[in-house]
């Protein structure tokens, strides 16, 4: 899906709150009400419970419930009377592991000439293989495809820093974050038509579960999920223990980390307004 906000530490500031919300208890009736901002970004779940599949299409979870999660977002969507001011955008941040014959490009701008650590000094002046993208309008002709942008500039290409790219381009702001979304091509181009479509499907087939086997609840972490597991641990003050950040999740199950979000509140140790202290705190160390 879209990049992750949970990767940005400015967006865990106190002021920022109010523009957090439950996909589950908010999203639709948003839709429904015409209450949607001009940007959303959609979160999926990383952990894969038996009573809570993960829905963010990493391996092992089961690709069926990322797809039940595509067809939940694109149909409240339609039924919302924002629909024809919608522009809804479906990436990947990786690409499965599938062959691509096209060579990734080089000569990119690193966008704050920052260079990794030995042995490799990786100078981030090259993109990756390509990845998948779906754009979904009613201003989008059917079938649509697009492979290069027209710019900024001869070597410009589409990629994740394009986001931000468009969103300036779109809200006119007033600047780029780097100087790799101030090179990168921009997706407006994608809607090209002066009317909107009246044929855009309401509804989307229902997935086929695709893993016959439950949740590996118990299963060690990923790497990505130990740094969510560590972002989240700020809420909880953890962020001030000595084990903090990594021996924090040795050996931590997936069950584990998500226990907390799934016990009743009254179970809970700690009040939200105590967790957004621990938090404001851990996020000035």
């Amino acid at each position: 899906m879209s990049t992750s906000s949970v990767d940005v530490p400015n967006l865990r500031q106190l002021k920022y709150i109010g523009n957090f919300h439950q996909f589950d208890l908010d999203f639709k009736r948003h839709c429904k009400e015409g209450k949607l901002p001009n940007y959303v970004v959609i979160e999926q779940r990383y952990f894969d419970l038996k009573i809570l599949p993960g829905n963010d299409d990493h391996p092992s979870h089961d690709v069926s419930e990322g797809q039940k999660l595509v067809k939940e977002v694109y149909e409240a969507l339609r039924s919302s009377p924002q629909w024809n001011e919608i522009l809804f955008m479906v990436t990947y941040d990786e690409h499965g592991g599938f062959y691509d014959h096209v060579p990734t490009p080089v000569g990119v701008p690193s966008p704050d000439d920052i260079v990794g650590p030995e042995p490799f000094y990786f100078k981030f002046d090259r993109l990756g293989v390509r990845v998948p993208t779906i754009f979904i309008s009613p201003w989008i002709e059917p079938g649509t495809v697009i492979h290069r942008p027209s710019g900024p500039y001869p070597s410009s290409e589409f990629e994740h820093s394009s986001i931000p790219a468009t969103v300036k381009k779109i809200f006119n702001l007033k600047e780029f974050l780097t100087k790799r979304d101030a090179w990168a091509g921009t997706f407006e181009i994608v809607l090209t038509r002066t009317t909107p479509r009246t044929d855009c499907p309401e509804f989307l087939p229902e997935p086929k579960k695709m893993r016959t086997t439950e949740a590996a609840e118990h299963a060690k972490l990923s790497e990505f999920q130990q740094e969510l597991a560590q972002l989240g641990a700020t809420l909880n003050g953890d962020c001030l223990k000595e084990i903090y950040p990594h021996k924090l999740v040795e050996g931590m199950t997936v069950a584990e980390v998500v226990k907390p979000a799934v016990e009743p509140i009254v179970q809970r140790k700690k009040s939200f307004v105590q967790k957004m202290f621990a938090c404001l705190v851990c996020n000035q160390s």
